[in-house]
């Protein structure tokens, strides 16, 4: 077991910046990178813990100054007693009211948190949904949308 603490800081957020400027398209803090920290002042060093893919992406997009999130999945929505007769999709959500609603760690709680934790430190809207909706999804028509703006939370 090892730890998974959470991302403060993406270190290569100026490449990243200047090759979206130059209209590249760049794959980065999707999981699997090396988590380092400072040992000593100036010293860089891996430690062995897993970074949460979406943390890491919530903090990226805040760096970038992202006017949306999107975390792609493979469900159309966050739910709300996922799996069972009575579920529920959350259409629309305040983060404090979504984080009040309790997720697995293990499934879809990481980007609930990682879509709550972008929408309050921007004021920015975050989404999550399907792959095979991203579309709808950035259009406002699927999966789940997270804003400081939204009062309370809707269901589809």
């Amino acid at each position: 077991m090892v730890a998974s603490p959470k991302p403060k800081r993406i270190f290569e957020i100026r490449p990243i910046k200047w090759l979206l400027d130059k209209g590249s398209i760049v794959i980065c803090a999707g999981g699997g990178g090396i988590p380092t920290m400072y040992t000593a002042p100036g010293k860089l060093e891996g430690v062995e813990a897993v970074i949460d893919k979406d943390l890491c992406s919530a903090l990226l997009a805040e760096q970038l100054e992202a006017e949306l999130l999107v975390i792609a999945t493979d469900v159309n929505a966050a739910f709300i007693d996922f799996g069972k007769p009575t579920q529920k999709a959350i259409a629309q959500a305040h983060p404090d009211e979504l984080e009040r609603l309790g997720f697995a760690a293990g499934s879809m709680g990481p980007k609930v948190q990682a879509a709550c934790e972008f929408a309050r430190n921007t004021g920015k809207v975050a989404v999550i949904g399907s792959l095979s909706d991203i579309e709808a999804i950035v259009q406002g028509k699927a999966g789940t949308r997270i804003s400081t703006q939204t009062p309370g939370i809707s269901y589809r």
